[in-house]
């Protein structure tokens, strides 16, 4: 009986060892396998010498839906690009998730709250949205991501731009970067000072002596329609002159005293607001600004007096007027030997020509924090500002769809086919750190600008837009929300140019008394809460 078990035991000793040398064989002819699977012998290869390779992982973004005809913004040759350069390299599968531009804010709030449905970068223009979504905790903090995954983005964004991402303290978004940030120039007619044997001015005292000097003389022979200065209630014209008037502040004055209103800064509280709107009734009771200028919101009436050669010095936005077609274009034929030029004339106390300038962010690019492809998301961001990437996605392939000046900017090739002019078709919403053209620097960015107008107009475009950059300060940016601003911004906002209009028109005598009434009745309808939250979270700053 012993021996018997002993036989068993041999047996099944036996029948153990058999099996571990096949294991051991087998184990051993699979590495042998895969330390060859480089060579190509490997049939299952995928031929980038890894066989095993994981299947790629989806990336989903956002794109703008134009509702342009013939135009798939899902797959097109911007997405053929990225999923060529960027995807498979990186083993991923970008797929783009079409949102309508005209309902972009509600879209985005529907996939938002879908929660698994949301796409992995969404983005807005709306700054509000961007406010709200972070301070319900709906985003991912980036900052680490961005230190792990976005240097060559963090290069090209830079840390003022960068800034406009953060939410209490927080990076909760990447801001795409303003290709130009200067918002306003200013034209005079040329030919009018020739003709009056002045000079150009280059000062608001040396402008107030010219203007005089148009509606006196009326070189432009209007048989006395002559607007020596177009005006109307829009930005474009009233900020420039305002703001020149405003004086040196210290950082907690323009903190504190700023109110924004809706996408603007205003001065309302600044030093120097009064003396603006005074010089305003001045220029007005004189008849030397155009007489119906509050009822001009959509610049068309001063676009028309420009047009028909009746306005002597006007402000408007950069380089709107030399767009081809445009009114300096119709002014050419309308008077023949008419001559408007760029020029700056506004000018401060220190002798400088303020004007604000754009924020240098466009859209909000934003990582739900749901998404489980973050890491994935910047990775792409970071792709596209590195290289020539960008380049390629705003212009094409090189003599194809451009050629390259002796600056090196890339100028459309005019005789290019539509099938390749249609591959730039959703350029502008897909290269998306960017906010308009990048060509590496912002002086290039301009002559780029430039470029588009009218070739007559060019050097004057780029004139309008060198002085639309110089002397120029960014809006203020709060460390976070004001709510007070959110609460009264477009009560205030339209109260403000109520009180730009009936200031200007009154008579000189009952200025005083005017301006007086209308400031407060505006700090009482909310300017106040704005003041006292600002100065608050001013001190909050300081005592950190």
């Amino acid at each position: 009986m012993a021996d018997s078990n002993k036989t068993r035991r041999f047996k099944k000793s036996a029948t153990l060892t058999l099996a571990l040398v096949l294991i051991c064989t087998l184990v051993l002819s699979a590495c042998s396998s895969n330390s060859n699977s480089g060579s190509g012998t490997d049939t299952g290869s995928t031929g980038d010498g890894n066989s095993s390779k994981e299947a790629p992982v989806t990336l989903k973004v956002e794109v703008f839906d134009r509702g342009a005809s013939g135009v798939n913004v899902t797959n097109n040759w911007e997405t053929q690009f990225v999923n060529e350069s960027f995807g498979k390299p990186n083993n991923i599968n970008v797929q783009y998730v079409p949102v309508p531009r005209s309902e972009e804010v509600q879209k985005l709030n529907v996939l938002m709250a879908s929660g698994g449905d949301v796409p992995d970068i969404v983005f807005t223009y709306d700054t509000p949205t961007f406010n709200r979504y972070a301070e319900q905790g709906g985003l991912t903090d980036l900052a680490q991501l961005l230190d792990q995954h976005g240097p060559d983005l963090k290069k090209f964004l830079g840390d003022d731009t960068l800034a406009y991402g953060q939410f209490d303290g927080k990076q909760y978004a990447i801001p795409a970067k303003r290709a130009n940030l200067g918002k306003y120039a200013s034209a005079i007619r040329k030919d009018w000072l020739d003709k009056l044997g002045l000079p150009v001015p280059k000062t608001t005292d040396e402008l107030y002596n010219t203007l005089v000097a148009f509606k006196e003389k009326d070189p432009g022979k209007t048989g006395g329609k002559v607007i020596p200065l177009g005006m109307t209630i829009a930005p474009a014209q009233i900020d420039p002159l305002v703001w020149s008037f405003i004086q040196p502040t210290t950082d907690e004055q323009k903190y504190t005293l700023t109110q924004r209103l809706g996408s603007n800064d205003f001065p309302i509280l600044l030093p120097g607001f009064k003396d603006a709107l005074q010089f305003m009734n001045k220029l007005y009771n004189a008849g030397l600004m155009s007489k119906d200028f509050s009822l001009d919101k959509d610049k068309k009436q001063m676009g028309q007096d420009i047009s028909n050669g009746l306005v002597g010095f006007f402000s408007e936005d950069d380089i709107n007027p030399y767009y081809p077609d445009g009114m300096l274009t119709t002014l050419d034929k309308n008077v023949p030997g008419a001559n408007m030029i760029p020029v700056d004339a506004y000018s401060n106390s220190e002798g400088k020509h303020p004007k604000p300038r754009y924020a240098p962010n466009g859209m909000y690019i934003m990582i739900p924090k749901s998404s489980e492809r973050a890491a994935e998301a910047i990775k792409y961001l970071n792709w596209m500002a590195s290289g020539d990437n960008l380049m390629k996605m705003q212009n094409g392939i090189e003599g194809e769809n451009y050629t390259l000046n002796k600056d090196g900017i890339p100028v459309a090739k005019p005789d290019a086919s539509d099938a390749v002019k249609k591959r730039l078709a959703t350029a502008g919403d897909m290269a998306i750190v960017s906010n308009g053209m990048q060509f590496g620097s912002d002086e290039k960015n301009r002559e780029a600008n430039s470029l588009k107008m009218d070739p007559k107009y060019q050097e004057k475009a780029l004139e309008a837009l060198n002085i639309s950059n110089s002397d120029t300060f960014p809006p203020v940016l709060t460390s976070k929300p004001i709510e007070a601003e959110t609460k009264y911004g477009t009560t205030l906002e339209d109260k403000y140019y109520t009180l730009i209009v009936k200031t200007t028109m009154v008579k000189p005598n009952q200025f005083e008394s005017t301006y007086e009434a209308m400031i407060k009745d505006y700090m009482q309808s909310g300017g106040q809460a704005i003041l006292d939250e600002r100065t608050a979270d001013w001190k909050a700053q300081q005592s950190k």
